[in-house]
């Protein structure tokens, strides 16, 4: 039985969220790259306003005080563009919340996940807040990446309509093993946002090997210590080139280790998806992946342009989105929609 009006417009914007979501994963990863996480050294406002250009006694003062790091405006607008987009999003997402609510008679519309959405983006919001008052912390930030993809998954599950059919026994197996992908692709994302974080990107200037060897002196106990206490100032990073090192070349294996399992997943699928819409995201998948490598690749080797940067964010964002579409793809029917009632 199709969806009823009001579904069909809950999950048209929820897909508007989604894109909405994508801007604002793509565009953070501006902010983090551009190091205009602090040009605004506040939250929410910028020098206690809403616009950098009204701060002008401020920022008077900060230069004062602080003449080795004097006010950057194309840094605070950068911030500040991030800022009222994520705020945008956020109107969005309580609008969901609230749809569900007045559609609460529908059984097929989803209750719990907008109001989850809706304590997320609560949670992103102190992030973002802890991201600048913690001085870039890279705990913080890379929590912040991370809040901000679960953010756009969840919304493309809420935008995607739901399998209309039963699950075959030879299916299963596939959806245990595209779960199992997602998975490791959350953490491979974890290992991106923690190299990006404590400016590793670049430790390793060449590929396949890494500073001409294929294991270079690596410094592993000092590059995954998660808190260092408060106080630290993290814009350009605190640790030393080995530690950087063995940073990079983690995130670098866990490419490889996801690019496989990845693999695994779109075969699968492939061979034993039952149907188009399985398979349309399975190749969706393998294309990401696909592209994800050549973005990388391409980023060592021409020495870390800001675009392509940007792109491997993007490319880690349409992972999610192909990998997330592959699994609803595969999940059984819901029980609640072989009870609907006549639409009136």
């Amino acid at each position: 039985m199709p969806e009823s009006r009001g579904l069909l417009w809950f999950r048209r914007a929820a897909l508007a969220a989604t894109l909405l979501c994508v801007i604002v994963v793509v565009v953070g990863a501006w902010v983090r790259l551009t190091d205009a996480g602090l040009g605004c050294p506040d939250w929410p406002g910028c020098y206690g306003h809403v616009h950098p250009a009204q701060a002008a006694e401020r920022v008077a003062e900060i230069n004062a005080a602080n003449p080795d790091r004097p006010f950057d405006y194309q840094k605070a607008i950068n911030e500040m563009v991030h800022r009222y987009i994520v705020g945008g999003l956020g109107l969005l997402v309580i609008g969901l919340a609230v749809f569900s609510v007045v559609n609460r008679r529908d059984p097929a519309q989803p209750r719990v996940l907008p109001w989850l959405l809706v304590g997320l983006l609560i949670v992103q919001a102190l992030l973002g807040m802890w991201t600048v008052t913690l001085l870039l912390k890279p705990l913080i930030v890379t929590l912040h990446l991370l809040g901000g993809l679960l953010t756009l998954a969840l919304l493309w599950w809420l935008a995607l309509p739901p399998a209309r059919r039963e699950l075959k026994a030879a299916e299963r197996p596939v959806r245990r093993l595209a779960v199992a992908g997602l998975v490791v692709l959350a953490a491979q994302i974890a290992l991106g946002g923690w190299t990006s974080t404590n400016y590793a990107a670049a430790a390793c200037p060449d590929f396949p090997t890494c500073q001409a060897s294929w294991w270079p002196p690596m410094d592993f106990r000092n590059a995954f210590i998660l808190w260092r206490g408060l106080g630290i100032d993290y814009e350009g990073g605190v640790l030393d080139a080995p530690a950087r090192v063995a940073i990079h070349y983690t995130h670098r294996l866990g490419a490889y280790v996801t690019a496989l399992v990845l693999a695994l997943v779109v075969v699968g699928a492939l061979r034993r998806g039952q149907s188009n819409a399985a398979k349309l995201a399975a190749v969706a998948v393998g294309f990401a992946v696909v592209l994800q490598w050549l973005i990388g690749m391409n980023l060592i080797w021409k020495g870390w342009p800001l675009w392509l940067g940007t792109a491997h964010n993007a490319g880690a964002a349409l992972l999610v989105l192909a990998s997330v579409a592959l699994v609803r793809a595969l999940s059984p029917r819901s029980e609640v929609g072989r009870y609907r009632p006549a639409l009136r």
